[in-house]
């Protein structure tokens, strides 16, 4: 798209997660910077927090490190976003250590590496840093001074304020880990309906195309046919006038074919067919537009019924058309088609002897439109458009020896017994 760019790394309205991390890292480690001579100042202990400037420093450098590799990344692997998240909870465990151990005031800090694992990891990972949490609270505990213990009786105290971070921790993990998952499924299931939006709305615009080409292809073609007759009459024994009637008949006939196809789709014709009869008016076709491919047909007898419409053989053709395509890239003419039923469908698996089809194409073929060289994307789309319509799918994969695979999954109707039963 002109003038898209990818979002900065301190947009938080667009930023990733780890570009979030970063620039909630940047801001902390801009806030201890700021608040560690002011605290050493207010409580004469500056010896104390000189300790913690190696930490710090070490920080830095890696935040300045993360800044550099991640910043223009939108996605990252799960392991570099447990590594940031494990190496935040380090340093702050660390920082902890130096100021305080569990009786410093910002030991609850060790619930945010929780929060950010709840938000980008799955429900074992957001498991493990929430021990690991947990793990580092109770380190700081166990490490404390004894007169700190001793002091004022505040064993018990401590031992409550465990008690209290380990329940924090649970609830942020159990909480901000559902919340992460709802939002997650919800943006899936947006992100779908957009996506099935867009494919109604290229399927409507090729629609009106299609309907738009074939009303302008009648007048000039009646124009052809009475120039043809014409012709005819005025010389009819030269063979070039001839020759003109084949193509013209044909064009005639697809033409005429197209508008009864459109006058079904737009009346909603259904019709009851036999399985067995699909693949042999299937054979029939393949037989009269692709003569110079063999189809070679693997099917036991063919019971049940499946719904039919004006577009589910040449929806099937459109397959066997992309097939024969791929195997005169290999020299192939053998296209092989497996037919069966089982649990209440029919099921096709139609393989050719191609090249197959790239990787990254393969899971996006048959849901949106996209330029081919090989005619796998208008095609595939209308194709799976007609067998969703019936009920059915497309899938589609690549054959481990070679070629692809169509797969097509179409839904049985209830025989005449079958309804009466029920």
């Amino acid at each position: 798209m002109p003038g898209s760019h990818p979002p900065h790394w301190w947009d938080l309205k667009r930023a990733s997660a780890i570009q979030r991390l970063l620039v909630f890292r940047t801001f902390a480690l801009a806030a201890l910077a700021l608040l560690l001579p002011v605290a050493g100042l207010l409580t004469e202990q500056a010896t104390g927090y000189i300790e913690l400037i190696p930490i710090i420093s070490l920080m830095i450098v890696f935040h300045i490190v993360s800044l550099i590799r991640y910043r223009h990344k939108t996605m990252v692997s799960t392991a570099a976003m447990l590594g940031q998240i494990l190496s935040d909870l380090a340093f702050l465990t660390l920082i902890l250590n130096a100021s305080g151990g569990a009786t410093n005031a910002f030991v609850s800090l060790l619930l945010l590496p929780i929060v950010f694992a709840g938000v980008s990891l799955g429900i074992r990972l957001l498991g493990l840093v929430t021990l690991l949490a947990v793990a580092a609270y109770s380190y700081l505990l166990l490490t404390m001074p004894e007169h700190a213990m001793h002091m004022m009786d505040m064993k018990q105290h401590f031992v409550f304020m465990g008690a209290n971070f380990f329940i924090s921790a649970l609830v942020i993990a159990l909480v901000v880990g559902a919340m992460a998952r709802m939002i997650a499924d919800r943006e899936r299931m947006v992100a779908q309906q957009r996506e099935e939006q867009l494919r109604q709305e290229q399927l409507l615009a090729l629609g009106i195309a299609s309907a738009q080409v074939t009303h302008q292809l009648a007048t000039p073609l009646s124009t052809l046919q009475l120039l043809y007759d014409e012709l005819k009459d005025s010389y009819p024994e030269e063979e070039a006038v001839q020759e003109m009637a084949h193509p013209l008949q044909q064009t005639a006939s697809h033409l005429s074919y197209f508008r009864t196809l459109a006058s079904a789709i737009r009346e909603g014709k259904h019709q009851i067919l036999p399985c067995h009869e699909l693949i042999a008016q299937l054979q029939d076709a393949v037989l009269l537009h692709f003569p110079e491919q063999t189809l070679r047909l693997q099917a036991a007898e063919l019971e049940g019924q499946i719904q039919t419409d004006a577009m589910l053989l040449p929806a099937l053709l459109n397959l066997i058309q992309n097939s024969a395509q791929a195997n005169t890239k290999t020299g192939h003419q053998i296209l092989e088609l497996r037919a069966y039923t089982e649990s209440g469908q029919l099921r096709l698996s139609l393989r050719d002897h191609g090249p197959g089809v790239e990787e990254q194409r393969l899971a996006r073929l048959g849901d949106v439109l996209q330029s081919s060289d090989s005619g796998m994307g208008m095609a595939l789309v209308l194709s799976s458009a007609s067998f969703e319509r019936l009920g059915g799918r497309l899938a589609l994969s690549n054959h481990p020896d070679g070629g692809a695979i169509a797969d097509i999954t179409l839904q049985l109707e209830p025989g005449p017994d079958e309804t009466t039963d029920r």
